[in-house]
């Protein structure tokens, strides 16, 4: 056969392949058209299986859809109370939301015979308790008060807040065992210095961790005896709670999970030193979602899951397929109540500044600058006394014309890191007093004490400058509380660069805490700001944190697990009441097999 007999031959082939498909696609279409006419293919088919379809939806597209049709990152965006209530309304009207963390929003404490009920002092509370006034769910917390058992009822619930209960408070009782191997030993002195990388070594013991994996169960078991029925969102608070979603998961297979991580993640190489490392990793995709406070820390948690376990990684979508199932992994950047119900109760600035100023027998031309925090490693306390150290010896003429106030609230105090910092911050004070101060003047105030949030609030708007020097840290509450309380748009935010809020406030001045000599000029820079460019910035900040609210942040996550618990039932139906067994599927394993992903992870 010649050469060109053959090329002719193969122009015909080709031509009649090209034929034969055609007329496929015709015939395929008139098919489908007779189908359609006899009511066999409509929008909503009745059940997948009578076409003899597979139940499983199209894998591929479920992430990208995730994407496109989470909330709108648009600042036109009002999110309320009454916002977020009708997306429970409408999204979830039927759904059972249980919230699991920890630190509990309220504790009764028995002082001189008497029940006292104290509200804590904490970032996280502040965050979800205004969450849970509006769903009505179950709040699940470890119970730590002294009168906590005295107030609850037989199966050791309580509902909250007193004055106009909204939601149930159902509390876990730890053994002083259990709390100092699960909370003060593998969750502080491990987890805590591990994610934050502010070089304090973390201390992993085996018996903590065995209490850390008994109080998981114990926190597990209570939340199955919550659900009242098998497909309840469950939103898990913390590094306390790491291997929760999978004991969950296992129990409630249809349970839409969602664990939120407070605090940064590490990367990988760092995150290596946990000797359970692949527990806790197991454990957290138990979860439907894995959330962080901002995208750096997603990447991370993806590294260290391409790094220790066999998974599959799809980087465009952060999807993460593993066991069968796929957990997402997105940035839900945390905030307050806007406004804060506190600012209600205060007083005008002037009022405020003039309290203060009488508390601590301040001059009325004195410089205010404020710090407020726990007394925590993290959190750079000791960093901006040595920036403030650094503008007093290169402008000396503000000496005596400012002071800083810091509110460091003690904890963790049983730790050694912590005690020893709290003894090297009342040295550092009254060495640093000693030096710059004189009989009437001293420079540095340390409050190591708790405050409620009312006081916390006045003193925000007392201030001149606030301070956030974190060394590490997931977001930052304090930076958006104090732009919150400035409603007069005065005073200037510092905010480190190694916090999350850095992101976000972007008319606050930057510093980075390893700096103090640059930090040192960057207070100068405040004390020294004119009103009007204070006024600037502060109405810029204003807009981000109104905008960018508690309830944005709660309802985009809701939002997404509206989303995962329908499409979780367009697959396998979920009946009304808990099952004896567990359900076959998750909604996480429409995700599981994918035909082409974009990163196989092989060891």
């Amino acid at each position: 056969m010649t050469a060109e007999n053959f090329s002719s031959e193969l122009d015909i082939g080709l031509w009649a392949v090209v034929a034969l498909s055609l007329l496929l696609s015709i015939a395929a279409a008139c098919l489908a058209a007779a189908a359609m006419r006899r009511g066999l293919l409509s929008s909503n088919p009745p059940v997948p299986e009578q076409l003899g379809y597979s139940t499983e939806m199209p894998k591929q597209i479920l992430p990208e859809f995730e994407q496109n049709n989470r909330v709108a990152d648009s600042p036109l965006a009002s999110w309320t109370p009454e916002a977020m209530r009708l997306v429970i309304d409408k999204e979830l009207p039927d759904a059972q939301i249980i919230l699991v963390s920890n630190r509990e929003p309220y504790i009764h404490n028995l002082r001189d015979g008497k029940i006292d009920l104290v509200v804590p002092a904490s970032g996280l509370v502040s965050a979800l308790e205004p969450v849970m006034r509006a769903c009505a769910g179950t709040w699940i917390a470890h119970g730590g008060g002294t009168a906590d058992r005295m107030v609850v009822d037989d199966d050791n619930r309580i509902r909250v807040p007193p004055d106009k209960p909204a939601y149930t408070l159902s509390r876990v009782w730890l053994s002083e065992e259990e709390q100092q191997g699960y909370y003060l030993g593998f969750a502080n002195d491990g987890l805590w210095p591990l994610c934050h990388i502010v070089f304090t070594r973390p201390v992993f013991r085996e018996s903590d961790w065995e209490q850390y994996k008994a109080v998981n169960q114990k926190f597990a078991d209570r939340v199955c005896e919550e659900a009242r029925r098998p497909d309840p969102i469950v939103l898990i608070q913390d590094y306390h709670l790491a291997l929760l979603p999978r004991m969950v998961r296992q129990q409630l297979p249809d349970a839409t999970i969602i664990m939120f991580w407070h605090i940064p993640w590490p990367n990988s190489e760092v995150f290596s030193i946990c000797p359970w490392k692949e527990e806790i990793l197991d454990g957290l995709l138990g979860s439907s979602i894995v959330g962080f406070h901002i995208q750096f820390h997603c990447n991370n948690f993806i590294e260290s899951i391409d790094r220790f376990l066999e998974s599959r990684i799809e980087r465009e979508h952060s999807a993460i397929t593993f066991g069968g199932q796929t957990t997402l992994v997105h940035p839900y950047p945390i905030s307050i109540d806007w406004p804060p119900s506190v600012l209600e109760s205060q007083p005008p600035v002037a009022e405020c500044r003039a309290k203060i100023f009488e508390t601590l027998g301040l001059p009325e031309d004195m410089r205010l600058l404020v710090g407020v925090e726990r007394m925590d490693y993290t959190k750079g306390i000791i960093d901006r006394f040595l920036a403030l150290e650094q503008l007093f010896e290169r402008h000396p003429e503000w000496i005596g014309k400012l002071v800083f106030l810091q509110i460091a609230a003690p904890s963790r105090g049983t730790l050694p890191a912590y005690g020893q910092l709290h003894r090297e911050c009342l040295d550092f004070v009254e060495d640093f007093n000693r030096r710059f101060g004189n009989e009437g003047y001293a420079p540095i105030v340390l409050m190591d004490e708790h405050h409620n949030q009312g006081d916390i609030y006045t003193v925000y708007r007392a201030a001149d400058v606030c301070v956030v020097s974190s060394l590490h840290d997931g977001m930052n509450l304090v930076a958006k509380e104090f732009v919150a309380a400035r409603d007069d748009e005065q005073g200037v935010l510092i905010l480190s660069t190694f916090a999350g809020a850095s992101r976000e406030l972007l008319d606050a001045l930057i510093v980075n805490p390893y700096d103090p000599t640059a930090m040192g000029e960057t207070i100068y820079r405040a004390v020294s700001m004119p009103e009007q460019e204070q006024a600037a910035r502060m109405m810029r900040m204003r807009e981000v944190v109104s905008s960018n609210n508690v309830y944005r942040w709660a309802g985009t996550i809701l939002q997404d697990a509206a989303r995962i618990r329908k499409r979780s039932r367009v697959v396998d139906p979920v009946p009304d009441t808990k099952p004896e067994r567990p359900l076959a599927r998750t909604m996480a394993q429409m995700f599981g097999r994918r035909r082409h992903p974009t990163m196989h992870r092989t060891g």
